[in-house]
Formats: structure tokens, sequence, C-alpha cells
């Protein structure tokens, strides 16, 4: 059961929030560097995509048995293990570049790493959310989680993109390394509560433990349903999030302003959701703040996909990114209230699996479809030319754009859908 609510929990939790905060505004500046660099080097969708690829790859080998350690060890360890490979990672690729050794499949690997020690973090940090803040406040403290990730988005690509001219690449990453110690400082400031055990917990084998999650959730139909919608909403959403920056730096001609300002838009529509929804606390049913938020997302995106400047771009990356965290929050408020803290671990990771699986997916099909299908059936003379390219223009660009609103079609279908099953109105 989560623990009362008292002021010092709700401290402990707004110092961890913070600290992460700090951290992922280092940490987006150097991704923001990172495609530019990246792009420009090969003008290839299937090199951005396979960074995505790469991160998520071993994390799905070892997310089975994440769910085991987190429920098992220490969390706040687990944390700090996260951010110091991260960093140490980072000053790899500073070498690297220092010595002009630099090259993308650096980022591939280094990705790797990173994304397998964040599974642990990410997972042990979401299963210590319930232990330190009262059930009322769950929803809050997912709207703060979006606060934070669309907050960064707003203040690094602006200082990104001006920094670059000034300090370069050498200059943000070492912005990236000192964040770091803001986020390990703030994990060594606060007690993080760990799960009480049973005894049962303590003889059961490890391959019971492996497979507890998905019985967890398989033997809760409400739960499996949601998860499997998530899924499908995910899935095209990941394949079109990937293709973002090369079809706006190809329609463009790689203006880096563009690709920013869309990202501070973005950054501010997230924050405007996550205000809301952390003021006004969300639907009293989570599951309709959840299917609204699909569909709000898609909606914003066809718009977008259409688009071909930054008038269309930035109001629909906004209204986009509004939908979110009222998406995002009444899903974790969900999973939160549902699952108990002991076991949060296991669950949480067979679900992130899932996830994992289909976002790795999408990432590894997005590239090849946009650079070998759609790019060359929308350039000139190209078969879908003649059909849709008074709405999208040709070019790389235009074919890019084309499968990004495919998939914010797919989106929005998913969000409606699921106000026609009724065992998703079981999770309130």
């Amino acid at each position: 059961m989560p623990q009362k609510s008292n002021p010092a929990s709700m401290r402990n939790f707004l110092i961890v929030w913070l600290g992460q905060f700090v951290s992922s505004i280092g940490s987006n500046m150097t991704g923001f560097a990172i495609e530019i660099w990246a792009w420009e080097i090969t003008g290839q969708a299937t090199t951005l995509t396979l960074v995505g690829f790469f991160s998520l790859l071993p994390s799905i080998i070892i997310t089975p048995i994440s769910g085991v350690i987190v429920d098992r060890f220490n969390r706040k360890f687990l944390m700090m293990v996260g951010d110091t490979v991260a960093v140490f990672s980072t000053i790899i690729i500073l070498f690297l570049h220092l010595t002009n050794n630099l090259q993308i499949w650096h980022f591939y690997l280094t990705g790797a790493v990173v994304g397998t020690f964040n599974q642990f973090q990410s997972l042990a940090y979401s299963a210590s959310v319930s232990l330190m803040i009262p059930k009322q406040h769950y929803t809050r403290a997912s709207s703060l989680e979006f606060l934070s990730g669309y907050g960064s988005q707003i203040i690094a690509p602006a200082l990104a993109g001006y920094l670059y001219t000034i300090i370069g690449f050498t200059g943000i990453w070492l912005i990236d390394i000192s964040t770091f110690i803001v986020a390990i400082s703030s994990l060594l400031l606060v007690n993080i509560p760990q799960p009480p055990t049973t005894n049962n917990e303590n003889i059961v084998n490890i391959w019971q433990d492996l497979g507890f999650g998905w019985n967890y959730i398989t033997t809760n139909k409400s739960l499996l349903a949601l998860l499997i919608i998530n899924l499908l909403f995910w899935l095209p959403h990941d394949i079109g999030d990937s293709l973002y920056t090369p079809m706006i730096l190809s329609r463009t001609n790689n203006n880096t302003l563009v690709l920013g300002s869309l990202a501070a838009a973005a950054g501010f529509g997230g924050v405007t959701g996550a205000i809301i929804v952390s003021t006004w606390g969300g639907f009293q049913r989570k599951i309709t703040g959840v299917l609204l938020g699909m569909i709000g997302a898609g909606v914003s995106k066809i718009v977008f996909g259409f688009g071909r400047t930054a008038l269309i771009w930035i109001p629909a990356q906004f209204c986009s990114s509004v939908n979110f965290p009222l998406n995002g929050s009444s899903d974790n408020a969900i999973w939160l209230a549902k699952v108990p803290a002991n076991v949060q671990g296991r669950v949480f990771a067979a679900r992130s699996l899932l996830l994992q699986i289909g976002s790795a997916v999408g990432y590894l099909i997005a590239g090849p479809l946009a650079d070998r299908v759609f790019t060359p059936a929308l350039q000139s003379g190209g078969v879908l030319v003649g059909i849709f390219g008074g709405l999208l223009g040709t070019g790389t660009g235009a074919g890019i754009a084309f499968l990004y609103v495919i998939c914010a079609v797919c989106m929005l279908l998913v969000g409606l859908v699921g106000f026609l099953i009724p065992v998703l109105w079981h999770q309130d």
C-alpha cells in the first residue's frame, strides 16, 4: 500500500523530480545536436531511426529480469547507476569527438549501453512513485513527469541552437555532463522507500518471477485491454516520431531554427497540458483521459503531416503535445492504482517489454519505409504524385510526410475504437 501523505514524502519526490528535470535538459541538448549532425552526414532517415532501434534492442532483452531486480534490490541505487552509465557514455562520445574519431556507429553502441541501464533507472523510478506520494496525487505526479519532459524540450533546443555556434558540440556535451551532478545530488539528498517483502516472495524462483508480471496482466482483463490499446497507439506514433526530424530538415533545407522552434512548440504544448492536468487532476474516469488524449494527438498530427510551413507546423505541434500529458498521466494513474507496490517492478517491466518491442519494430521499419517506399513514390514522376502530390508536394519530405499522416490516422482510429471496447471501462 502507498505510504500516507506527509510533507516529507512530497518534498522528496519533488527533489528527485527536479534533479531528473535538469538532467533531461542536458540529455535533450545533446540529442538535438546529434540528430542534426547525423542528418548532415548521411541525409538518410534510416540513420536516425536506427539510433532509436539500437537504444531499445538491449533494453528489450533485459526488461524481463529488470522487473525482478527492481523489486528485489535498492531502487535508489539502481537510479544512480543509470545516471552514472549515461554520463560515462557521454564522456566517451566527447573524447571520440575531440580526437576526430567519432562515427555514426558509435551512437548505435553507446545508445545500446545507455538504453540498457536507463531501463533499470526508469523502472526503478516508476515503481517508487507510489511509495513516495499518496494515491490522490498519482495523476498530478504523472503530469509533473510530462512537465519535466516537455519543459526540457522548450529549454534544450533553444539553448543547443544558440550555444552550438558559440561553444560547439564540445560545449554542449560538457553541459550535459554537468547536469549529471545535479541528478546524482538530488538522489543523495532523499530517502526512497523500499516496498515491503513477504516470505512467499523470498522463496519464489527466478523463472516464476520472470513470468509473474505477464501473468498478473493477463489475469486482469481490463489491464490487458489497456496494454493492447496502448501498443496499437504507440506503434504508429513511434514510426511517425522517428521520421519527424528528417521530414522537417528535408522540407526546410536543413533549417535547424525551424526544427528548434518546433521542439520548443512541443515543449510549450506539453507543459501547458501538464499544468492543466496537474491543476485539474484529470477526468474522474481515467480511461476517458487515455482515449481522448489519443484522439487529440491523432487529429493534430494529421494536420501537422499535411503542413508545409512553420505557420501550420508550430500550432499543430503545440496542440498535439497538449494531449500527451492527459493520455499518459491518466494511463499511469490506472497502473499505479491497480498494481500493488511490491510487485510493480515486475508488472511494469512486462508492460514496458511489450511497448518497447512495438517501438523497436516501429524504429526498424520506419527508415526503410521512408527511404525506399514512400520517398520514391512522391519523387518527381513517382506513382503517388498524381494522387497525393497536390496535397503533400513532391520530394524527400513529401514521402516522409505521407507516411507520417498514415501513422497519425491510425492513432486517431485507435482512440475512437477504444470507446467501443467495454472491457476498457472496468479500469475505475
